[in-house]
């Protein structure tokens, strides 16, 4: 009777301490070591932060992060066992993963596209955020990943739902997102030299369009005019004046030179000048407008004007005038030799 009282408080002894294992294992393994209360109630009892120092502390931590872009594990030491795994109750954890087989998970992510997806958690790009990579190669934001291990009081991936996974911060979304940002500027960049290019190339190169060679030439029609503007500061009718003066200073160079070099023509150039004037065929006065007539040259002119005859002069440059009409233009003229009113050239003049 003794004995199986024995027999009996030492089974329930056995039966005690093994129902704390397991409990002491739940409590240990499954749940957030954390977490193991009411986390509205706890959250209740934090105290009060400063939010300049928590952004300062925010800050500070972003710039150590891309100074020391370097991956490590966290929580790399190994945990201790618990009382169901040193009794054998329980299998104990696998070893932690070496370099070699981080480095195999990490190439199993990239070959998946992780890092390029958005976090399987807020649905948002990585961008330059904490980044961690978990055992099964899932990749969340740090601190999506630290909320749902809080809220769901259970370390199980989100989206295999493995446990008891190992965590390593990683820095392949932030490498990206630069490599993209350096693709866009270079992008922006090139097109803006491009367009430049082309810009410099059609103020220069004359295109083959109709239209467009319109506007082309246009264009530089304005702008010749605008750089005609902008040289000429001064007043412009000032400007004119000089031209003018200048005109009339080498005309009257030209009529000075003429004058030197005109000699009296000879009776073989007379009958010459003669023959100009029938070739030319015009029988009108250039001053008074009238019909010309002369007795050395018939012309219809002379068939209808029988009545009157008004003498006719012809001038070594090959025109004609009426004789009255020609001494009143050189009786007004003010130069000391007169010039041809048609022509502007120092005549000798034949009465015909």
């Amino acid at each position: 009777m003794s004995m199986r009282k024995g027999l009996t408080s030492k089974a329930n002894r056995e039966l005690v301490l093994t129902s704390v294992a397991f409990h002491d294992h739940i409590t240990r393994t499954f749940l957030h070591p954390d977490l193991l209360t009411d986390p509205l109630l706890r959250s209740d009892r934090r105290p009060h932060r400063n939010p300049k120092a928590r952004r300062a502390s925010d800050r500070s931590q972003q710039r150590q992060a891309q100074q020391e872009e370097r991956e490590y594990v966290l929580n790399s030491a190994p945990s201790s066992l618990t009382l169901a795994q040193k009794w054998g109750l329980v299998a104990p954890p696998a070893e932690r993963l070496t370099e070699d087989e981080w480095m195999q998970v990490k190439a199993r992510s990239v070959k998946q596209g992780e890092s390029a997806q958005p976090c399987a958690i807020c649905r948002e790009e990585f961008h330059l955020q904490p980044q961690v990579l978990l055992s099964c190669s899932h990749v969340f934001h740090r601190a999506c990943l630290q909320g749902f291990e809080r809220f769901s009081r259970r370390k199980c991936c989100p989206m295999c739902r493995k446990e008891q996974y190992e965590t390593r911060v990683i820095h392949d979304a932030a490498r990206l997102f630069r490599h993209q940002c350096a693709t866009r500027i270079q992008a922006a960049w090139r097109g803006y030299v491009a367009r430049k290019k082309y810009k410099k190339l059609r103020k220069s190169v004359c295109p083959k369009d109709k239209r467009l060679r319109h506007k082309f030439f246009e264009a530089k029609l304005q702008e010749l005019n605008d750089s005609f503007v902008r040289y000429c500061h001064t007043d412009t009718e000032a400007f004119l004046s000089d031209i003018n003066r200048s005109l009339s200073s080498c005309r009257r160079v030209f009529q000075q030179l003429e004058r030197k070099n005109v000699s009296e023509p000879l009776e073989s150039d007379w009958d010459q000048i003669q023959s100009q004037v029938i070739q030319r065929g015009v029988w009108d006065c250039p001053i008074c407008l009238t019909a010309l007539s002369s007795l050395c040259l018939q012309t219809e002119a002379d068939t209808s004007n029988h009545g009157e005859h008004r003498r006719t002069v012809l001038l070594s440059c090959s025109h004609l005038f009426h004789q009255l009409c020609l001494e009143a233009f050189e009786a007004f003229n003010m130069e000391s030799r007169p010039s041809c009113p048609l022509c502007r050239s120092v005549y000798y003049k034949r009465v015909i």
